[in-house]
């Protein structure tokens, strides 16, 4: 009965809101571009562009290949750095996913921040080692043509994984020309890549492929191994057109995971060093989609179809041997699954009398049919016991409706309206934990944007959004591992924000915003040592204040320079762990002219002391990189020199604050402060062809 309910509920405003927008009070049409094709004007070909009248809030934008091909790269995870207060770091091996930090928030491996590749979402929810898991590592960086990213839960076209923001990524669909790159470095760095694209019947046809080797700096090498294809065909433009594309991705590596900082102090090992010299993984990602846009003077419709196929072996040991003296406490996590979906959107652009308006509904559908989903105890790799292996079969409907009204020259407001349903159906090996789950959440949004004047915009937003919890803890009643009653946790997690702010391009070059915000989460995600993942907490609160700046000095010079503060504590009282208070990051950027050639990219990227624990005590350092790109860029050809960590800083990449055992200590453990060091200054060479 309840299940009847929800979808009568669900089914009814999905109708209600699509005869609203269709055959409502907006009388008569008007031609328009497509949404698409406008915002394909944003920093595609020039580093700063007037975006007046093309956002509805001041933490909206969109970057292009320009910005991005000169910044030097650590990890493919810090390209999503674009997003102004963003943090990309890793306490582990190279091919597991970044740990992200935005706006307060500990992400883990993507909670509460959603990204896609061309349409494809990359998050995958009731993961074997966090919920909402984001990896980047299957994204070849040089096809990246855009990203366009959204902060805060504004926005009626996203739902989960998207409370603090998320972010687009766009592949290129044609190559003005082929690529052929090679780069080697230190630490036994290679990576080689080929991509070009050519025109095949009445479309164009792009291929890339990539191999990436590499050990690293630590004292067990990562013998990281990745190699990634990509496969596009498409038939018209960014207004009209179909794209088939397909990608495969497959990594295996070691690890070498957070280690306790006292072990480095007593010289048991070195700051590179490791207790567990057997942690590591392997993962694949083969996916395929199809990308179908129209447009025609008064609407738009985009609709996209996906599939693919995603695995994961994960070995870690987090507390060594605090809870197995014998054996260690290494666990393997597995995770096998088959995904399919599809979006679909529809905008009409209308006039309400004289005012200009574009009502947009979509609807949204995913099923991850996860073959298994498991926790292990092994040594060496090797298993000793099964925590719990579980079939999981999780589905999600999601519609939204939205409205844009521009009230007249200064006045624009955007209504939106989300609604989502979710069925969680997991079969446990314990018959207690095996169980059937559905729930639907309704999540509003406002806008109001006022402006321009003296060449500055204002923006005033507040929305709600949520995160949906791993389906085996909505299901689940008896601890696994201790038979002891378990609460179950909320299916879906509610988050409110707002924010205020403006953008002000007042002086020829400059765009500078500075937005306060606010949001509220009902779960928090905490990470718990012994498990090696994250649990549900209290509610919590953030609040902060951000200040981006981009300034195209002159035609080869660019400055920017972003700073981030927040503060984030539970409602209850105390901090919450992990959560970055401060961020900055800046960086110049060098093209001379054509008779010159040569180019250079110098970033900053600080992150501040974070609490450890909730009573605020225990603090992580704050961290300081500067990393350096310079090269020379004729027309067929191109060398470049990356300088990662120029001054060798010593900082830690990220840190925690948990019990853990080495042989011959308490039975209890020893709480510590258990971090992962930034990598040694690392130089790399490259030289690029093209053809």
């Amino acid at each position: 009965m309840e299940n009847k309910k929800i979808w009568s509920t669900f089914l009814r405003g999905g109708c209600a809101l699509f005869f609203f927008w269709n055959k409502g009070i907006y009388a008569h049409p008007v031609e328009s571009e497509p949404p698409t094709a406008e915002l394909d004007k944003i920093n595609v070909t020039e580093y700063a562009k007037d975006l007046t009248g093309l956002t509805a809030s001041v933490s909206q934008g969109r970057v292009s290949y320009v910005q991005l091909e000169k910044r030097p790269l650590l990890r493919i995870g810090e390209l999503l750095e674009v997003v102004p207060g963003m943090i990309a770091t890793q306490h582990s091996g190279s091919g597991k996913a970044n740990q992200y930090f935005l706006r307060g928030f500990n992400l883990d491996h993507g909670t509460d921040f959603s990204a896609s590749i061309d349409g494809i979402p990359l998050n995958l929810p009731t993961h074997a080692h966090g919920q909402g898991y984001l990896d980047l590592n299957s994204l070849i960086p040089e096809m990246v043509e855009s990203i366009a990213f959204q902060k805060g839960p504004y926005y009626a076209n996203v739902g989960d994984f998207s409370s603090a923001g998320n972010a687009r990524i766009q592949t290129f669909n044609r190559l003005s020309q082929g690529i052929a790159k090679l780069a080697a470095g230190e630490d036994d760095f290679y990576r080689g890549l080929l991509a070009d694209s050519s025109q095949l019947g009445k479309g164009d046809l792009l291929y890339a492929g990539e191999f990436n080797f590499y050990d690293g700096p630590w004292a067990y090498p990562n013998d990281s191994k990745q190699y990634k294809g990509l496969i596009k065909y498409t038939v018209g433009d960014s207004a009209q057109g179909l794209t088939l594309l397909g990608s495969a991705y497959h990594g295996r590596w070691k690890a070498t995971d957070q280690i306790p900082q006292r072990a480095v102090e007593q010289g048991l090992i070195s700051r590179l060093g490791t207790i567990d010299p057997t942690d590591g993984g392997e993962s694949s990602r083969y996916s395929l989609g199809v990308n179908w846009r129209h447009h025609r003077a008064n609407s738009s419709t985009h609709i996209t179809a996906y599939g693919f196929y995603y695995d994961l072996d994960l070995y870690s040991n987090f507390t060594f041997f605090l809870e197995d003296p014998l054996n260690g406490d290494q666990i393997y996590q597995k995770d096998r699954r088959w995904v399919v979906g599809t979006e679909a959107e529809h905008t009409w652009f209308l006039a309400w009398g004289d005012r200009e308006v574009a009502n947009t509904i979509g609807l949204q559908f995913r099923h991850d049919a996860i073959a298994e989903v498991g926790l292990f105890h092994t040594r060496a790799r090797k298993s000793l016991s099964t925590v719990r292996s579980d079939q999981v079969q999780q589905s999600r409907v999601g519609w939204y409706g939205e409205s844009e009204i521009k009230w007249n020259d200064k006045f624009r407001s955007v209504v939106g309206l989300r609604g989502d349903f979710y069925n969680f159906d997991v079969d446990s090996r314990l018959p207690e934990n095996t169980g059937d789950r559905t729930d639907f959440i309704a999540s509003p949004k406002l806008s109001f944007i006022l402006g321009p004047w003296a060449k500055t915009e204002y923006f005033i937003n507040a929305g709600y959004g949520f995160h949906s919890n791993d389906a085996r803890g909505v299901t689940a009643t008896v601890d696994p591992e201790t038979g002891m009653p378990l609460k179950q946790v909320n299916p879906l997690v509610r988050s409110q924000g707002a924010e205020g702010g403006l953008k002000n391009q007042g002086i020829p070059g400059l765009t500078t915003t500075l937005a306060v915000w606010y949001l509220t989460l009902d779960s928090e995600l905490v990470f718990v040592g012994d498990a090696g993942t994250t649990e549900p907490s209290g509610s919590s609160n953030r609040y902060g204040v951000e200040w981006t700046n981009s300034y195209q000095l002159t035609s080869w010079l660019m400055l920017e320079a972003d700073f981030a503060f927040s503060k984030a504590k539970f409602a209850g009282g105390g901090e919450v762990p992990n959560s970055l208070g401060r961020v900055i990051s800046a960086g110049v950027t060098m093209d001379w002219p054509a008779n010159t050639r040569f180019f250079g990219a110098l970033r900053l990227r600080h992150y501040g002391d974070s609490p450890l624990t909730e009573g605020g005590n225990v603090k992580a350092r704050s961290t300081t990189m500067l990393n350096l790109k310079a090269g020379y860029n004729a027309k067929q050809w191109e060398i470049a020199l990356d300088v990662l960590n120029l001054l060798n800083s010593e900082d830690p990449d990220i840190a925690y604050f948990y019990d853990s055992r080495l042989p011959g200590e308490p039975s209890s453990g020893v709480p510590d402060i258990l971090f992962h060091p930034v990598i040694p200054r690392s130089i790399r060479g490259s030289v690029v062809v093209r053809f």
